[in-house]
């Protein structure tokens, strides 16, 4: 049962015939009190609670209820009603314990869509508890790994790929996070419509709206033809939002806006186009840290992590090393017409010791440059040690300078100068191996005033 508490007559009967026609049992309340008699009564699955029980607008009744809600019943998922221009009472909603937010004048899709996501993340499953019986119900083919922490993952991948809740996928720098994006879409209802990616951090402010929600014929002086966004190339589909801690400002607002209200206009255009996809995002940056520093919307945050998958660092399962070395070489064997390539037992040994600063993409890259190099098809212990790059070491301890004998910028810097020359000013290269992204370097540069290529390889 479905429990609807709003004080507005309108609003809860427009909601239970909606949700009725679609299957559901659902009773409607009024009041905190009426709220209270149907609980003691009855546990509903899922409570659609209105914020404001008054002509004014401080959500404050709302509020209360909410927390005497989770305060008695914990288990019970609450989703808030807000009007657009009091969004900020949903945002300290969710830090009381609601799990979404949904605004006035919604979209029926959208609150079925957020109803029936919520209820199925609610569904308690057994485990799989090995890769073979995720294997068996997951496609997840291009995912190399046992340990135990990645098998938690694709548990959770799994459970949450047949929703469309909302994804962030966060972890350091060549963890995987898009390959963890395209099994959450494989794995999905939408798998045979669009996969969309669209990396946040190689696009410009000016550019954002252009990119994302297309422009119009006029629009601005290079604009010769109509254009299609990103988001309705994804339409039924999915959007991947890769590096969204890059965003500025204003670009996340009116990301935040075509996220909440599922329109957008293109650039130039006067007339709203609707859009139905399924959001998942990712970054490599502390999103809770930047919302505390006032650089990231709260908002935002709370309408893009309905669900978190944190992703380890590499030297976090080094037992799947050596699986993930082995899947390269066997990848390269056809690219390169080498069926004979291999790695020794001990090379097998010797890579799960490595500390891979830059992940997965720098394991890949150490792999492929030996191959690429080796005069022999057996690739040895010292085979690899020749291509090892800056980043990629025995797990000895690193010498660092005393504490107090330089400052975090100038360390920065000299790591920055360092990596411009050993590449030669290639700004691509440089931010690849330093494991951020070209637009983070491109303000680091410009801070510490250091010259660069304009156009990078």
């Amino acid at each position: 049962m479905l429990l609807i508490v709003d004080d507005d007559l309108a609003i809860r009967t427009s909601l239970i015939l909606l949700l009725k026609k679609e299957g559901f049992e659902v009773r409607g309340v009024g009041s905190p009190n009426e709220t209270f008699d149907i609980l003691k009564t009855v546990t509903p699955e899922l409570i659609l609670l209105d914020l404001n029980f008054s002509i004014e607008t401080s959500g404050k009744e709302g509020m209360q209820l909410l927390q005497q809600i989770k305060k008695r019943y914990p288990v019970i998922p609450v989703i808030l009603i807000t009007g657009w221009g009091t969004i900020d009472l949903a945002v300290k909603g969710m830090k009381e314990g609601a799990i979404d937010f949904i605004t006035k004048p919604w979209q029926n899709d959208y609150v079925l869509q957020s109803v029936r996501t919520i209820l199925n993340l609610s569904e308690t499953l057994p485990l799989s508890g090995s890769r073979k019986k995720l294997e068996q119900q997951y496609h997840f083919e291009n995912i190399v790994g046992q340990d135990p922490k990645l098998l938690d993952i694709l548990e959770t991948v799994g459970r949450v790929a047949s929703t469309d809740a909302a994804v962030l996928i966060t972890g350091e720098s060549g963890t995987g996070k898009e390959l963890i994006a395209e099994a959450i879409h494989m794995n999905s209802k939408r798998r045979s419509r669009p996969f969309v990616k669209v990396n946040l951090g190689g696009i410009s402010s000016t550019l954002f709206e252009s990119e994302l929600f297309g422009h119009v014929r006029g629009a601005f002086t290079d604009a010769k033809t109509d254009r299609l966004g990103r988001f309705e190339m994804a339409h039924k589909g999915s959007i991947f939002l890769d590096e969204i801690g890059e965003l500025d400002l204003s670009s996340q607002v009116k990301l935040l806006r075509v996220l909440q209200e599922r329109t957008f206009e293109p650039l130039g255009s006067s007339k709203s186009r609707t859009v139905d996809v399924r959001v998942i995002c990712a970054t490599n940056r502390n999103l809770e840290e930047m919302v505390a520093q006032g650089t990231f919307r709260e908002d935002l945050y709370y309408r893009i992590n309905l669900i978190t998958v944190k992703l380890p660092a590499l030297r976090e399962r080094p037992d799947d090393i050596p699986l993930l070395s082995e899947f390269f070489v066997n990848n390269l064997k056809i690219i390169y017409q080498r069926p004979n390539l291999r790695l020794t037992p001990a090379a097998m040994k010797w890579v799960r010791t490595l500390q891979l600063q830059g992940n997965i993409r720098q394991l890949k890259n150490l792999v492929e440059r030996t191959v690429l190099l080796a005069g022999s098809d057996t690739l040895d212990i010292v085979d690899l040690q020749r291509n090892v790059s800056g980043g990629v070491q025995p797990s000895a301890q690193k010498s660092l300078p005393e504490v107090g004998a330089i400052t975090l910028e100038e360390m920065e810097y000299q790591m920055i100068t360092k990596a411009m020359q050993f590449h030669q000013n290639k700004v691509s290269k440089v931010a690849r191996s330093l494991g951020i992204t070209r637009f983070a370097l491109y303000r680091r540069l410009e801070k510490y005033g250091i010259s660069y290529e304009s156009e990078d390889a």
